[in-house]
Parts: C-alpha cells; sequence; structure tokens
C-alpha cells in the first residue's frame, strides 16, 4: 500500500474509532463494537485507537451485564477466509465475551499470520497474564505463546512462558531440550538488541508498544502521556512534519487533558492548515472541539443530575447542549463538503441536521449514505425518523418496516431502535394494536428499554390489551 493509500485507510478508521467512542459513551455498547470492526478491518494493527479501547469497551460492557455472544452469533464469526477477517471474528466474539480465552487465542493466531505485530505482543501478554493468573493455567496455551514468541524472535519472553510450561510437565524432556536452545537465542538477541537486524524493528514504535503491555489499566499515567508529547515533539523537531507527525503531536497534547494541552493542540493544527490548506488538520481540530465540548457536557450533566433544582446549572446545561450540536453540525458539513464521495461524512451530516429538526435538508443525505451497505440500515432508520418527526407516519412506517427487513439479527441494539420507531409511527397514525404489540415485544426482551413500560401501561389505561 502507498503512503497516501495507507494515510487514507488511517484516517478513515480514526472517523470509525472515535464514532465508536461516542457511541459506547451513551452506552450503546453492541453498536459501538460494530464501529470497531469497521476501523480495524480498514487499519488491522491500529492499538491504541482500536484494539485496546475495544477491549476495554468490552470489559464496560460485561461489567454492565452485556450479554455473551448468541449461537447465531458464533456461527456468523466462524474462522474466516483471511488472517483479517479471522482476526475480527475472533474479536468480535471476544468483545461480547472478554474471559474467553479461546477467542484470544484465535485473534492471536490471525493476528500473526497476518504479521500485525504490534496487535500480536498485545495479545500474547493479555494471554499470557490470564493464563498466568489461572487457577488450573493451560499447558497448551503456554507452548501456543512460546510458539508466537519464537517466531517473532522475542526469545526472551519465550523462555519465560516455556519455563512455566516445564513446571506443569517437569519430565517433558523434548520441551526442556527446546528451553535450552530458546536460552541460547535469547542471549544472541540480547547481544544483537539496537543493531536493528531482528523481526520487531517493523514496528516503528517499540517504545509505545512497551508500554502497552499493561493495557487492562483504563488510564495512562500522566508520565506516560507525556513521553508521547515528547516522542512526537522530537519527530518534528528533526525536520519530519509529515501530516502523521503533526497529528500524532496533535493527539498526545490533547490526550493530556489539560488546558494548555488542548490549546496547543488546537493551535498547531490551525497553523498546519494556513501553512498547507490541508483539511485533514481542520477536520481533526473539529474532532478536538467536539471531544472537549462532550466531556464538559459530560461534568455539567453529573452536576446537574445531582442538584436538578438548581436552575443556573440546568441552563448552563441546555445551553452547552445547543452550542454541541451547531459545533457538530459545522464540523460534519464542512467534512462532507470536503470529502464528497465519503457517504460516511453524509450519513453523519444528516445525523446533525437531524437533531437540529432540519428534516428536509437530512433525507436526501440518508437516501445517498445508504448506498454503503454498512450504513444502509441506520440510514433507513434515521430517514424513517425524519419522515416520522415531519408528521408522515405512513411514510414513516414504510420505511422502519423495510429497514428491520434488511437488519441482519432482531437481537441488536440497531434492531431494537428501529422497532421502537416503527411502534412510535404506528402510534402517531392512531394504529395502537401494532404499536402495542410491539412495545410488548421489546418489554418481553428488554424491560429497561427507554420508556417501552410507560407507553405500555399508557396504551392500556387508555382501553387497548
Amino acid at each position: 500500500m502507498d503512503h497516501d493509500s495507507y494515510e487514507a485507510n488511517v484516517d478513515k478508521a480514526r472517523a470509525f474509532f472515535e464514532r465508536a467512542e461516542e457511541v459506547a459513551s451513551t452506552d450503546n455498547f453492541d453498536y459501538a463494537i460494530d464501529l470497531y470492526m469497521e476501523g480495524l478491518r480498514l487499519s488491522p494493527d491500529a492499538l491504541e485507537d482500536g484494539h485496546a479501547p475495544l477491549r476495554r469497551l468490552g470489559l464496560i460492557r460485561q461489567g454492565k451485564g452485556g450479554k455473551k455472544p448468541s449461537m447465531m452469533e458464533k456461527m456468523r464469526h466462524l474462522k474466516g477466509k483471511t488472517p483479517l477477517e479471522e482476526m475480527l471474528n475472533a474479536e468480535y466474539l471476544m468483545a461480547k465475551d472478554p474471559d474467553n480465552l479461546a477467542y484470544a487465542e484465535t485473534l492471536l493466531k490471525a493476528a500473526v499470520a497476518g504479521r500485525y505485530l504490534r496487535t500480536t505482543e498485545w495479545m500474547a501478554h493479555l494471554i499470557f497474564e490470564a493464563n498466568k493468573a489461572s487457577n488450573k493455567p493451560s499447558f497448551d496455551t503456554y507452548i501456543l505463546l512460546k510458539n508466537v514468541y519464537s517466531q517473532i524472535q522475542m526469545f526472551s519472553n519465550a523462555v519465560v512462558v516455556c519455563n512455566l510450561a516445564l513446571q506443569l510437565r517437569p519430565s517433558d524432556s523434548a520441551l526442556r531440550d527446546e528451553l535450552r536452545d530458546l536460552s541460547a537465542s535469547m542471549t544472541m538477541e540480547k547481544g544483537k538488541y539496537g543493531k536493528g537486524q531482528d523481526f520487531r524493528d517493523s514496528i516503528r514504535d517499540r517504545e509505545g508498544q512497551e508500554r502497552l503491555q499493561s493495557q487492562e489499566n483504563i488510564v495512562k499515567s500522566t508520565d506516560v502521556k507525556q513521553q508521547a508529547v515528547d516522542q512526537a515533539r522530537r519527530k518534528i523537531q528533526q525536520g519530519s512534519a509529515t501530516v502523521t507527525n503533526i497529528l500524532e503531536l496533535a493527539n498526545a497534547l490533547f490526550d493530556l487533558e489539560t488546558p494548555a494541552g488542548e490549546e496547543e493542540a488546537l493551535t498547531l493544527l490551525d497553523n498546519a492548515y494556513a501553512k498547507s490548506k490541508d483539511f485533514t488538520f481542520m477536520k481533526r481540530h473539529g474532532e478536538f472541539r467536539i471531544k472537549k465540548l462532550r466531556n464538559y457536557i459530560r461534568g455539567l450533566s453529573a452536576a446537574a443530575q445531582k442538584e436538578p433544582q438548581n436552575q443556573v446549572l440546568q441552563k448552563q446545561l441546555q445551553q452547552s447542549l445547543h452550542q454541541f450540536d451547531e459545533v457538530e453540525l459545522e464540523h460534519f458539513k464542512k467534512c462532507e463538503e470536503n470529502y464528497p464521495t465519503d457517504l460516511r461524512m453524509k450519513y453523519e451530516h444528516g445525523r446533525c441536521l437531524l437533531k437540529t429538526q432540519q428534516f428536509d435538508r437530512a433525507i436526501p443525505l440518508f437516501q445517498e449514505s445508504q448506498k454503503d451497505p454498512r450504513l444502509k440500515v441506520a440510514a433507513m432508520d434515521k430517514m424513517g425518523l425524519c419522515f416520522l418527526l415531519k408528521g408522515w407516519a405512513d411514510d414513516a412506517i414504510e420505511i422502519f418496516q423495510q429497514a428491520l427487513e434488511n437488519c441482519q439479527t432482531r437481537q441488536g441494539t440497531l434492531a431494537k431502535d428501529i422497532s421502537y420507531n416503527l411502534a412510535r409511527a404506528y402510534e402517531s397514525d392512531g394504529k395502537i394494536e401494532e404499536a402495542l404489540k410491539i412495545y410488548r415485544k421489546l418489554a418481553q426482551t428488554d424491560f429497561s428499554y427507554k420508556d417501552v413500560g410507560q407507553r405500555i401501561d399508557n396504551l392500556r389505561k387508555n382501553g387497548t390489551r
């Protein structure tokens, strides 16, 4: 892949990752997992932005009672025709069942086959820690790790897991001989370290990879964040002010989560755009503004919930939400103008127009974005909402029905959203029996979903059974 194509893929992948983060913040975990999958399909070795946050999301989802993958999902994500497909299938299942070591091992094998080296090291470490902490460590798992570490020439790690395997089977003479050979390779590796001779030299950020060995930690330390800033800044100071390096520094500065860091990141992007007129910088600038506002609103919302009678807080929250909608709309409008063939940008622009009740402008964008198979169902759902909120209930009903027919599963969050919207359209059109039937099905599978319980009670109080 040439440099420009690589940059384009990384940029597109990052858009999926950031959207996934936004969706996950609303506890819409299953949709967020799908978005991470799309991003990793474009950038398979994206560790910090893709694999690692998806792992954290899976753990959070599990902690909040998220269901394990259904039998249908297991069948659909069985193996794969390519290493990438197999890796993503295993990772999808692992996101919904984070403690399943079999999924992790399948993911690791596929990452090795695809030569996704950063992902390989990270996953190998996770499996090692899980197996080591188990009440009954698996000998076969240690052997898998030994083979993987040997293949990527991490002989020190291979020696460690080989020793642990020998503790489980001390009479295995063949394994003892292999340990001797690995120890010799480890000695040679240490002698060559730093000379740029081994397989891992293709990993561009060795220090960053080693920091990710403790990826189960949710929050990076301040020191690690500052190291990332210093490292990114050095690249530019040494004369390599490429688009990638400028974005890396901006990301690291913003990741400091300090007013000074955020301000420097925004200024850096402003200056880079002024010199190059490359919209990539303004796109990231807009993404940072949105993220900064979103974080501010989260804090303000938490404070307002604690003090519901505080009118000043309530007013500030409403003003901030209005400002957020305007900033997001402006951002995606510019993105669509600069990336006219990117259907994701049309969809996001339409979503913002829907939020600001500009239905007639949003509908054509959702119609266009349906041409992307990955966006088709979600775009149909949003288009149906536009028709419903315009008062065109009959048209909304038809669109929601078509969207449900195109859903791969009726159990996912998106399918539930569409079903709920269909019920609202029936209710708006006076078709109460049809609406109640859908609400009841939703309540039977997820009673806490939105306000279905309240809607069922209201309809029944009005005489509908």
